[in-house]
Formats: C-alpha cells, sequence, structure tokens
C-alpha cells in the first residue's frame, strides 16, 4: 500500500469538505375559494374551501418546525464533519512522520549491516573476543552485548513503527467513510431545511399585508394562551433561584443578542439559530456545550422544572428540535426561526420537553 498517496489523500478530504446546493421543493399553491351555492358541491369541477388564517398559521408553524429539526441534524453532521476532519488531519501528520522515522531506523539497519559485510561477517566485537589479551577479551564481550542490544533495539521499533503505519492507514480510511456519510446527510438536512422554509415563505408570500399583521398577531395570541395556561398551572410557583456566576455571564450574552435575526446554521457573531445562540452563550460563559438542542437535551444534566434557575436552557417539543434560555420571572430568550429575531418568550410558550443545567 503506497502511504504516502494515503497521506495525501487523507490531506485533500480535509481541505474538500463542502455542503451540496439542492434545490427547493415546490408546494402547491393553495385551494381557491369554496364555490357559491349555484356552483356544484362535488365532482372533478368542485372547488375546496378556502384555508382560514388560522389554519394557514398553523401549517406555516408545521413546516418552520420541520425545518429546525432538519437545522439540528444538519448542525450535528457539521460538528461531526469538524472532528472528523481533525483527526483525519492529525493521522496524515501522524503517517508523514512515521514514512520518516521508518526510512530512518532502515537507515540504521542498512548500516549495522553494511558494517558487518566489511569486518568480513565478524563484528568487531567479536574480533576482540578472539584476542589474547584479556582486556580486549572483555571489551569484546562488552561491545558485542552492546551491539545486540541496538540491533534488537532498531529492529523492535522498525516492526512497531510498521505496525503504528497501518493503524494510521486503516483508521484515517474509516474517517474517510464516516465522513463522505455525514456530507450526505449534512446535503440532504439541507434539502429539507431549504424546502420547509421555502414553502412557509410561499404560504406567507400569498397572505395581503393585513392578513401578515393578522398572522403574527394569531402567533402571539398562540403563545400568550400556552404562556397563560403553564402560569396557571403553579409551574412558576417554586421558581426563585438564583442564576450562578456563569449563568449570569450566559444570560447577559444571550439578552445582547436581541433583535439579531434567525439565520439556520448560524451561530453568530450577526445571526443565530436557536442552539447556535445558547451554545455561544454559554462558550462566552467559559463553559462550552454541545451545538444542537438534541444533543444539549441527550448530553446536559436534566433538572426539574421547579429548579430551574436564569441560565438553565428549556428544551422544547417532543423531538428536542428548539431550545431557549431560561433569564427568570418566567421568561425565556431565543431565536424562534427564520423571518424573525432573538427576542423574549413566555418559557411556557411552547411545548416543553425539559430543562438542562450546563453549568451542573
Amino acid at each position: 500500500m503506497n502511504r504516502r498517496h494515503c497521506a495525501a489523500a487523507a490531506i485533500a478530504l480535509a481541505c474538500a469538505l463542502t455542503v451540496l446546493t439542492a434545490p427547493v421543493q415546490a408546494f402547491a399553491a393553495p385551494a381557491p375559494p369554496a364555490p357559491s351555492a349555484s356552483q356544484p358541491a362535488s365532482g372533478s369541477g368542485a372547488a375546496k374551501p378556502k384555508k382560514t388564517l388560522e389554519e394557514v398559521r398553523k401549517e406555516i408553524d408545521a413546516l418552520y418546525r420541520k425545518a429546525g429539526a432538519a437545522t439540528d441534524a444538519y448542525n450535528l453532521a457539521e460538528e461531526k464533519a469538524k472532528k472528523q476532519s481533525g483527526e483525519i488531519v492529525r493521522l496524515a501528520r501522524a503517517i508523514v512522520e512515521g514514512q520518516a522515522k521508518l526510512a530512518e531506523l532502515k537507515n540504521q539497519a542498512g548500516a549495522q549491516a553494511r558494517e558487518q559485510y566489511r569486518s568480513g561477517g565478524l563484528p568487531p566485537g567479536t574480533q576482540l573476543m578472539l584476542s589474547d589479551d584479556p582486556q580486549l577479551f572483555l571489551d569484546g564481550v562488552n561491545r558485542v552485548r552492546e551491539g545486540q542490544q541496538a540491533t534488537q533495539g532498531v529492529l523492535g521499533e522498525l516492526t512497531r513503527t510498521q505496525q503504528d503505519l497501518e493503524t494510521y492507514t486503516q483508521d484515517a480510511s474509516t474517517n474517510w467513510k464516516k465522513l463522505e456519510a455525514g456530507r450526505l446527510k449534512q446535503a440532504e438536512a439541507k434539502k429539507k431545511i431549504n424546502a420547509q422554509i421555502a414553502a412557509a415563505k410561499k404560504l406567507e408570500s400569498r397572505l395581503k399585508k393585513e392578513e401578515r399583521a393578522r398572522l403574527l398577531k394569531l402567533e402571539q395570541e398562540a403563545e400568550y394562551k400556552q404562556q397563560t395556561a403553564w402560569l396557571s398551572s403553579g409551574a412558576l410557583k417554586d421558581i426563585n433561584r438564583e442564576a450562578s456566576a456563569s449563568g449570569k455571564r450566559a444570560v447577559a450574552f444571550a439578552t445582547s443578542q436581541i433583535g439579531k435575526p434567525y439565520v439556520w446554521g448560524a451561530e453568530g457573531p450577526d445571526s443565530y439559530d436557536c442552539s447556535g445562540l445558547t451554545s455561544q452563550a454559554w462558550a462566552a460563559a467559559g463553559r462550552p456545550i454541545p451545538r444542537t438542542s438534541q444533543e444539549q437535551w441527550r448530553l446536559l444534566p436534566h433538572i426539574a422544572i421547579k429548579d430551574m434557575r436564569p441560565g438553565d436552557l428549556i428544551i422544547y417539543h417532543g423531538d428536542a428540535s428548539h431550545v431557549g434560555m431560561y433569564i427568570g420571572d418566567g421568561a425565556i430568550v431565543h431565536s424562534p426561526r427564520p423571518g424573525r429575531n432573538v427576542t423574549l418568550a413566555g418559557a411556557g410558550s411552547m411545548q416543553i420537553l425539559g430543562v438542562v443545567r450546563p453549568d451542573k
């Protein structure tokens, strides 16, 4: 196996990671208005009733929810790709260093063989052992012993270096395959994100100006209704804990980003997606956490809602596809969705899956 080519390929791979741009999926236009009493109510010519603005709101919300889940998948694939690329570069360097070491060891072994050949097949130490001089004899014994140990050492190191090179090559090949699989997942997630966002924007673009204003009001009313129900349940009754020092720094960072736009896959400084905001806030507080909301839910310590304190992260929806940071008084700061900016919202305005604490 040509390991030099393997090293070059591994380095090239680390520099060539790209994400495919996918075409946007087309969605059908909304159905025409319901027929009048004079028009047939059934048959191939019958028209479906026009959707209400509330139905449109729910449909748009569902599309953005799906885009959020796909964004999490994209971000996770990106994080894994970064790690695998770094590992491939490390392995490539190890292969190059191993090849240089192997060449040096081969030169040492060759020098020993040439020396033995020049002395007629007898190492200098062996020749001294044949001397009648007792001192020369002892010197010869020591030199033979040292020569044998040196030879064994070179051969042993040569064998270990060859084995290491084989391992590095196999590991690089494995990471190459994982990287390619991750790239395909990332491209597929990107297709889904673009398709869902495009469909949602198309629905919104067909609304009149006053309908879009009403749509925003309906969104706010739905959030208020859920927040009111959450507060009425007594959920906030025992939540009065102070933030930790690092939690205060995380909250300060997150709230300072209010007004910046949501952009999927973004982690600042000019725009954020939901987990990009929370991960960067905690990084600024000196506590790096996983990049995605699903990984934050999976890997960070879970705590009860009643024990929640500012800086904790609230994970939303059954698939953990959204996250916000609790800031106290029943509120969160979060980056909601495309077309919206980082803002404050009620902690109970969405379906809560659970709470995690980055600095527990």
